[in-house]
């Protein structure tokens, strides 16, 4: 069933590979918050501008900045000169001096073409899009300097990865031996507090049953905690898959080889699968997402299973 927003929000609805992206029209500026993967900026900037009709972009505002929230923020750049980015405050000297490693692309294997950031948001500011009055609110969990953006008139929230209708992203803090979970547990109170009717997610469709993604969440995180090694399970397959999402095809040794020689894959091997090689963590791995149907093979090639 389609969600009824109010006119100036459009959504994006992307796959896995992309977030959704959300354009926010008829106020000061036009305002496009998340812009997907580099490998999709192409298709980015074709609904982005298909959408403005000629308008110019004035604002991007980046949830966080995993790579497919803010790959497509150069090309957007390059099309729209003036256009402003906006990022979590935390994240500004990163971004100006382009650490990638505290941006976690080495560390994931993934790309982000660098940009340039304008302004910085905290946790208690409010920002105009669309008319209307967003309030930045702290969402550290998935991600910890991801914030949400809360509309309290119509009470709609944009939830990045901190809320989808079935879950929410991987607890990226714990790959690192950090305590993420205790985030994920106080953004989900926050978000309860908040009373949403609306939920705009980085991924997914946008959804009305609250209460219930909530719980479910809840539900998958106390599982992760009692069973942090199902976590890091669930991690080393998203980021294969992610992997063949972004290739689409790739020779099976060289995606074992990869794998293998990403950071987070051995952080995960020591912490959770010591009496594990990794090659051999990550040949079951695969296995599991060729069992599933979420990979392919043909012959020595594996391809993503859709």
């Amino acid at each position: 069933m389609a969600v009824e927003l109010p006119a100036q929000i459009t959504v994006f609805e992307r796959g896995w590979l992309s977030s959704n992206n959300i354009l926010l029209t008829g106020g000061q500026e036009t305002v496009l918050v998340d812009t997907g993967y580099c490998t999709h900026a192409d298709q980015t900037l074709a609904l982005v501008q298909d959408a403005l009709a000629g308008q110019t972009l004035d604002r991007i505002v980046n949830t966080h900045l995993h790579s497919d929230h803010c790959g497509g923020n150069a090309q957007l750049q390059e099309a729209y000169p003036g256009v402003r980015i906006s990022i979590a405050q935390s994240q500004l000297d990163n971004v100006q001096f382009w650490q990638e490693e505290a941006l976690t692309y080495r560390a994931t294997g993934q790309q982000c073409p660098r940009f340039v950031a304008h302004d910085a948001l905290s946790p208690g500011d409010v920002i105009e899009m669309g008319d209307l009055a967003w309030s930045v609110v702290a969402g550290a969990g998935h991600d910890p300097h991801e914030f949400l953006l809360f509309e309290p008139e119509h009470r709609i929230l944009i939830s990045a990865d901190a809320l989808w209708q079935h879950g929410y992203g991987v607890v990226f803090p714990e790959l690192e031996g950090e305590d993420g979970f205790a985030d994920v547990a106080t953004t989900l109170d926050r978000i309860e507090a908040l009373a949403p009717r609306i939920v705009i997610p980085g991924h997914g469709a946008v959804f009305l049953d609250v209460e219930e993604a909530l719980a479910r969440a809840r539900r998958r995180l106390a599982q992760q905690r009692e069973d942090p090694r199902s976590h890091a399970w669930h991690a080393l397959k998203v980021l294969l898959k992610f992997k063949l999402l972004e290739q689409r095809r790739v020779e099976r040794a060289s995606l074992l080889e990869w794998a293998s020689a990403m950071p987070y894959a051995r952080a995960l091997g020591m912490m959770h699968f010591a009496d594990e090689p990794l090659s051999a963590l990550m040949e079951r791995a695969l296995g599991s997402l060729l069992k599933s149907g979420a990979a392919r093979q043909q012959e020595e090639w594996i391809e993503d299973g859709g």
